[in-house]
């Protein structure tokens, strides 16, 4: 019986068949999760599609920094909406104006060396987005957002390196965001257009009740 046994094991690589198949279960079960796992940690949701201003036209994002990654991420993102890029011979073109970005890092916890061993990263960028005769379609206003990360006073080269994987989080962040935040001004205002004719509409005039004259004697 234990030949028998030994012979089938060593068939199947030393591993009994019952191992085998929990094994294979377990992986079946487990991709599924690491994959989602790992599509939320790129950014990657599913959401209902964007909603662009009405007659947005031609769009330029514009930025202090004639090289930020989160303008051209945005310009990409617009595109992908269905929004027109604006070209360099585009005069009349919508403008994502990208005012301001800001990075800061505040100490939130010292070790017992009173050395800094925990960092809030903050990022601020303040935006708006203008028609081509400079009225606002957003008007100016800024999104902030804060991430907390550890910082190792000894290995500094580790602590910049997920210092900046999570500026690159941060920069995907905030493209959503702002993108939201034109989804809501846009649906807004298609709101208001569709109840613009109703409000305009004439109310229908009531008949006053009908009286009688006549009076019994």
């Amino acid at each position: 019986m234990n030949d028998v046994r030994r012979s089938r094991l060593a068939r199947s690589g030393g591993v009994p068949q019952t191992s085998r198949m929990t094994l294979r279960s377990l992986l079946k079960r487990a991709i599924p999760v690491a994959l989602a796992l790992a599509l939320s940690a790129c950014g990657f949701h599913l959401r209902s599609a964007l909603v662009l201003p009405p007659d947005l036209g031609p769009v330029r994002v514009v930025s202090v920094d004639r090289y930020s990654p989160l303008a051209e991420s945005l310009a990409q993102a617009l595109t992908r909406a269905g929004a027109e890029p604006a070209t360099e011979r585009t005069t009349n073109a919508t403008v994502l104006d990208l005012m301001a970005e800001q990075w800061g890092d505040r100490p939130i916890s010292l070790d017992e060396l009173g050395r800094a061993q925990e960092y809030s990263l903050r990022y601020a960028v303040t935006f708006e987005l203008r028609r081509p005769d400079g009225t606002a379609i957003v008007p100016r206003q800024t999104i902030e957002l804060a991430r907390d990360y550890v910082s190792n006073p000894v290995q500094a080269i580790g602590t910049e390196g997920e210092r900046e994987i999570l500026q690159g989080e941060m920069r995907r962040e905030m493209v959503a965001s702002v993108l939201r935040r034109l989804d809501a001004v846009a649906r807004r205002a298609t709101a208001d257009a569709a109840a613009a004719p109703a409000a305009a509409a004439p109310a229908e005039l009531t008949p006053p009740p009908t009286t009688s004259d006549t009076t019994t004697p």
